[in-house]
């Protein structure tokens, strides 16, 4: 056997050596014996810390989007609940992208975090070269910049929580996008939410069992950006609308019902403080957010204010919850904020340096989630962080947050809120004996990344 194996290395070895290309003028065929009809040489070079490959006339061009994140957080040690530190690969994001040809784009992009595959973005997009744009597959919809802002270019480790609960995510569906000279519009119809194998097993049960639709969403914005043309300030002013029926990527006992939840912007604590619960008799939800962003040089601030209504059915009365996040950000270094007009959202600074830069950045964030008969909780926080770029492909960040939750943030009944009159623990918030404003579970927490992305 092992004669054997070693003849058929060497028959190999001599093959790959002494293979020849073609003579000129003979045919070419591809790996599946079908005749090749269209060759281009491509050029490859690093842009901004990225590997492109581009073809002389510039109608093909082949990137990688490569990201990987490693968190590390610790959490106050005097709190209701027990909270446990921790490390982990938050992001692990292999993503490839495409110009096929001057009008067609397409990107296929993968998670790895911690072992666990999950399909991101996966598109074809078709560019008319006049501004005006359309896509179908699975992407985020367009209603909130904080949200369809890459985690690439975030300025803190987790999005708001308000962000978290309200902002729609990656969905399937079709979107058509115009950037005019002074404003943004975007529109899309979306349905099921296609992430990993549960997600699609339940959509799955939900058609075979049950015959029920998959349930739609039309999501519209629409953005005023009055200085776009200037390279030193700007000004985004946005509104969003989004209609929501229930959909089938969930548990089949779930479906028909809505639930709001959120972390307290961390993925290492895992405890949900703010949670209503699954609430029956949906009939639909609209969400809406106003936004607004503006920067100058090396600083931007940007702020979002969301809710909900939430139609239940059975003559039973409307549910409405919100909430709002304001940041800041400031470039030490006299490199500037960049803001894509295309998109609507701030992306990599523009760095003045070649080393980089060093970014402050400041946010308050507040959701709550309590209303009419639905008890899911209020939080507020503030978030202090320091960002280290080095060059386009290394970020550092430290984040100090300190979070404050209401007695009603007991994630379902199941986490302790505050202590009753005979000074016991108590998940029940209509025994605790704590004055107002005191109840619930409110700690500090410093988180670390380590963010490499080429």
């Amino acid at each position: 056997m092992k004669k054997l194996f070693f003849t058929l290395t060497l028959l190999l070895l001599f093959g790959v050596i002494n293979a020849q290309e073609p003579p000129k003028g003979e045919p070419l065929y591809d790996q599946y014996g079908k005749l090749i009809k269209e060759r281009k040489t491509l050029s490859s070079e690093a842009r901004n810390g990225i590997l492109v490959f581009e073809s002389k006339d510039q109608d093909y061009k082949l990137w990688f989007d490569i990201r990987v994140q490693a968190d590390a957080q610790i959490f106050s040690k005097e709190t209701l609940n027990e909270i446990g530190d921790g490390a982990k690969i938050r992001r692990a994001r292999f993503a490839a992208k495409a110009n096929l040809s001057k009008n067609i784009m397409a990107e296929l992009d993968l998670n790895f975090a911690n072992g666990i595959l999950e399909l991101n973005d996966a598109y074809i997009q078709y560019d008319f070269l006049n501004g005006l744009s359309t896509r179908v597959g699975n992407f985020k919809e367009g209603f909130s910049m904080t949200q369809t802002t890459t985690s690439r270019y975030t300025k803190f480790l987790e999005r708001p929580m308000v962000v978290g609960t309200f902002a729609p995510s990656r969905h399937i569906g079709w979107e058509t996008s115009y950037s005019g000279k002074k404003f943004l519009a975007i529109g899309g119809i979306f349905f099921q939410e296609i992430e990993d194998a549960e997600k699609a097993i339940y959509t799955e049960d939900n058609n075979k069992d049950f015959g029920r639709d998959e349930g739609i969403s039309l999501t519209g914005k629409f953005v005023y950006q009055p200085f776009n043309h200037k390279k030193d300030y700007g000004l985004h002013l946005g509104f969003a609308y989004s209609y929501r029926t229930p959909k089938t990527s969930v548990a089949p006992g779930e479906w028909g019902m809505a639930r709001y939840s959120a972390r307290s912007l961390s993925n290492i604590n895992r405890k949900k403080y703010l949670d209503t619960d699954l609430i029956a008799n949906m009939d639909y939800e609209s969400f809406r957010n106003i936004e607004l962003a503006f920067f100058y040089k090396g600083f931007m601030v940007q702020s979002e204010i969301m809710n909900n209504s939430l139609i239940r059915k059975n003559n039973l009365e409307r549910l409405n919850f919100g909430g709002f996040h304001v940041e800041a950000a400031y470039l030490l270094f006299g490199s500037k904020q960049f803001y894509n007009r295309y998109e609507g959202e701030f992306t990599q600074p523009d760095f003045k340096r070649k080393w980089g830069d060093v970014e402050l950045a400041l946010r308050y964030d507040f959701v709550d989630l309590n209303d009419k008969d639905i008890y899911g909780g209020s939080a507020e926080a503030i978030t202090a962080g320091l960002n280290f770029y080095t060059g386009y492909n290394f970020k550092f960040q430290i984040n100090y947050s300190y979070v404050n939750h209401d007695r009603y943030a007991n994630g379902k009944g199941k986490l302790f809120v505050g202590k009753d009159v005979e000074g016991n623990l108590t998940k029940d918030p209509k025994k605790v004996a704590t004055a107002a404003g005191k109840a619930g579970d409110d700690y500090g927490m410093l988180g670390v990344r380590f963010q490499i992305a080429f």
